[in-house]
């Protein structure tokens, strides 16, 4: 099949339809790849050339003009907001006198959500995108480009392709199967005794502090609570002498594209807002993932039921398969959240840098094996789920 290749500025210009079906085609579909996510990141000034997200989204079509593979790109000139830390390849290409940046990057801006990256209907498809990025990457002098946060059927294709395999960890909560747990104590009463008295003393605590929680999914979240939780989202990024990555703009957008990608858990004391935590939903998998949290009243644990307690107990009512809890953190496990392993893929194009590099990867890799291994001895359930 000939493919036509075309590189797009703007994602917001693409064609929406024929990119949200050929991202329904794919094996891992995540909302934060839909068109209308993209978009917003764009059209609010949150990932664009200015922000140091330069893209350019790469599409195939055949010769009737329909869509076989497409991948959102960027250009990037610095590595925040990936969650998959390169810095100090950065530095060692640097300090040889060498140029890193600008690099490749196919990845969602600030959202380490793993899923389909390489858009394609057929593994043909998927392989001739993957060596469309490289020849680009090549062609441009580009130091490399990097895939980040992968599905089973895009790390094949870039391990077929010579690309060097990078590992990390998250922590997913998984529902029981084939029994699903009934309630949220249910849930409890498959941990250790240690991790269930833990929890119920957390939210205790939060309980006779007089916080209570409301959850409002869609078009129940108004206007004035988004104000809310984005003085939320601001605070933690201030708290951490940082600056939020995605404006104002971006969260009117996606509510207004995508209402019902989103539930916002809201705690209040006293009946002034005091917390709120954001988690985004894909209603046809039945899978969750939490995304912000902040406040505006610190409360002892108050973190932990924002963003672990509540939304779980929420899963488990609306019967949903899986949470994703997110970049890092090992006290996620004591939630009854358990270690998974990422995958991302990376070109460079010098050989003696990607030589080295594969070297460091295979003791990162190691390590992150024993890693693994470790948090699973410290198995928060009665028994491996």
């Amino acid at each position: 099949m000939t493919l036509t290749l075309r590189l797009h500025e703007d994602p917001a210009a693409l064609d929406a339809d024929a990119w949200n079906a050929l991202l329904a085609d794919c094996p891992a579909p995540t909302p934060f790849l839909r068109h209308a996510f993209l978009a917003a990141l764009h059209r609010s000034g949150s990932a664009v050339t200015a922000t140091g997200w330069q893209p350019v989204f790469m599409t195939l079509a055949d010769a009737h003009g329909t869509l076989q593979a497409a991948a959102a790109l960027y250009l990037k000139r610095h590595s925040y907001g990936e969650y998959v830390f390169d810095w100090a390849w950065a530095d060692a290409w640097q300090r040889a006198g060498q140029r890193y940046y600008p690099k490749l990057l196919g990845a969602v801006p600030f959202t380490p959500v793993p899923g389909s990256r390489l858009l394609a209907r057929s593994d043909a498809a998927r392989a001739t995108l993957l060596q469309a990025i490289e020849t680009f990457a090549r062609d441009q002098g580009l130091s490399s480009a990097h895939l980040l946060f992968l599905d089973d059927a895009d790390r094949a294709a870039a391990q077929a392709q010579g690309w060097l395999m990078r590992e990390g960890v998250q922590f997913h909560w998984s529902n029981r199967t084939p029994a699903p747990y009934a309630d949220f104590a249910d849930f409890l009463a498959s941990l250790t005794r240690d991790k269930r008295k833990k929890i119920q003393q957390e939210r205790r605590y939060v309980r006779e502090a007089g916080v209570t929680f409301e959850a409002l999914r869609g078009a129940d979240i108004t206007e004035a609570d988004w104000d809310y939780f984005y003085q939320c989202y601001d605070n933690t990024y201030r708290e951490h002498r940082s600056t939020p990555y995605l404006t104002r703009a971006f969260w009117a957008e996606v509510a207004r594209t995508m209402p019902d990608h989103w539930l916002l858990f809201v705690a209040r004391r006293g009946g002034e807002r005091v917390a709120a935590s954001l988690v985004a939903l894909d209603p046809a998998q039945r899978v969750a993932y939490g995304r912000y949290w902040g406040c505006t009243e610190a409360i002892q644990h108050l973190h932990f039921a924002a963003c672990y307690h509540e939304p779980l107990d929420w899963c488990v009512r609306e019967r949903f398969v899986r949470f994703e809890g997110g970049a890092q953190g090992e006290h996620k496990m004591a939630r009854g959240l358990l270690p998974v392993k990422t995958t991302s893929a990376h070109w460079l194009r010098h050989p003696g840098f990607a030589d080295a590099v594969a070297r460091f990867l295979d003791e990162e890799t190691a390590g992150i094996a024993a890693y693994v291994g470790e948090l699973r001895e410290r198995n928060p359930f009665k028994s491996e789920p």
